[in-house]
């Protein structure tokens, strides 16, 4: 975290000068131009030819940095100051951006976002599996890029030196907590229930706080995963369900469906659906949700995927079924996505909020000219972070 930062007028150091430059130690302090944004959030910078990582750059700015880490083929360094912004440079809104960990991108306008991470997610595709830029569409944008997250977790944390509990987020240098009074990026109703939580606080450090707003019409138990983005989830539900329709399949079978959100919003899409989900309150909580809807053409079923997945696909005709596929940020063990090359059904979507696991994922599916990826369509359900939700759609290409 840079002690301040400030805009100096800039210099113009001899470009050849820089080339030679002595590759930097820790401590050097450095003049850098940012010339690109690496998948994380850190910008990129290069003194001579080693490349330099700085957090909380933007493509364009020229800037002061202090050298922290050195590698045999990179570096990492603390942002001292900006001599010349980039264009695309704004104002960031939260008061501890740079401190706290949950934020990467508020000094960046949001429009640039989208075409960072469109840039990020391309390259990303490309360097894992070599899947072409054609196939990446361009990044669905958050109609509200601030107060949108409905779920945060926040913790205590002895700060011994101050004598008082720190309550807030795990900060982006360190392990300790960053004291916070209100979240830039959570609905009002949040930080609401964050100044409560402040007056009526943990009795002692360590503690995590779960604060979360329910979805409407939906039972969720307190640990089950839902989506954290309600402005921008009816536009990831149409992406899917649009590429569900094109496929023209008549079964869906949701894997890792957690309460169930995906296989019920898209039951008249089907003739037919089954869930699979190995988190017990939230299979539960699926068939309650889908009971309230009255829907009869689907069942959930309680189980690792791993060990469900070929008997549910042995029931199926595979040419008329589709996966949804919708894993932890980890993505899928190696086992269920070989399962499904066996298989062979017409359609695989894979739902990720990790471009780099669904990539490595899409690659093992694809191998081979087993599957074919028609499309990748980014999500921003996650603005102000480095974070993006994608949508995967693989088309069965070729036998084994």
């Amino acid at each position: 975290m840079p002690d301040s930062i400030v805009q100096t007028p800039p210099s113009h150091p001899d470009p050849a000068a820089a080339q030679r430059a002595p590759r930097p130690a820790a401590g050097d302090r450095l003049t850098l131009e940012i010339v690109d944004l690496a998948f994380g959030g850190e910008g990129v910078g290069r003194s001579g030819d080693f490349v330099v990582f700085v957090p909380f750059t933007c493509p364009g700015d020229r800037v002061e940095v202090k050298v922290t880490e050195v590698k045999s083929s990179f570096g990492r360094a603390q942002l001292i100051r900006i001599l010349t912004p980039a264009p695309e440079r704004v104002e960031p809104r939260c008061e501890y951006f740079t401190e706290c960990g949950g934020c990467q991108y508020q000094h960046i306008d949001y429009a640039a976002q989208l075409r960072w991470k469109h840039r990020q997610i391309t390259e990303l595709f490309r360097r894992v599996g070599g899947f072409e830029a054609t196939t990446i569409a361009s990044v669905v944008p958050c109609p509200q890029p601030y107060e949108y997250r409905n779920r945060i977790l926040v913790r205590s944390q002895w700060n011994k030196p101050a004598q008082k509990l720190n309550l807030g987020f795990v900060r982006a240098d360190c392990g300790l907590v960053c004291d916070i009074r209100s979240c830039a990026i959570a609905e009002p109703a949040l930080n609401e229930a964050i100044t409560h939580w402040r007056q009526n606080p943990p009795p002692k450090g360590g503690i995590k706080t779960l604060l979360r707003i329910p979805p409407e019409g939906w039972e969720v138990p307190e640990h089950s995963f839902f989506q954290n983005n309600f402005f921008l989830l009816p536009a990831l539900l149409d992406g899917v369900r649009n590429r569900l329709r094109d496929s023209g399949v008549k079964h869906l079978l949701d894997i890792y469906c957690g309460v169930g959100f995906f296989a019920i919003s898209l039951a008249d899409a089907v003739t037919s659906f089954t869930g699979v989900e190995l988190d017990a309150p939230a299979i539960r909580a699926a068939r309650k949700n889908q009971a309230s809807r009255g829907i009869t053409n689907g069942e959930f079923i309680a189980g690792d995927a791993d060990f469900v997945l070929p008997t549910v696909l042995q029931r199926l005709d595979a040419s008329q079924s589709s996966v949804l596929l919708d894993p932890p940020r980890v993505g899928c063990h190696p086992p269920s996505l070989e399962v499904l090359r066996q298989a062979g059904p017409a359609q695989i979507l894979y739902v990720s909020c990790h471009p780099a696991t669904l990539a490595r994922d899409l690659k093992v599916l694809c191998a081979g000219g087993r599957y074919r990826l028609a499309q990748v369509e980014p999500f921003d359900m996650f603005p102000q972070t480095q974070h993006v939700e994608c949508v995967a759609d693989l088309r069965l290409a070729a036998p084994l």
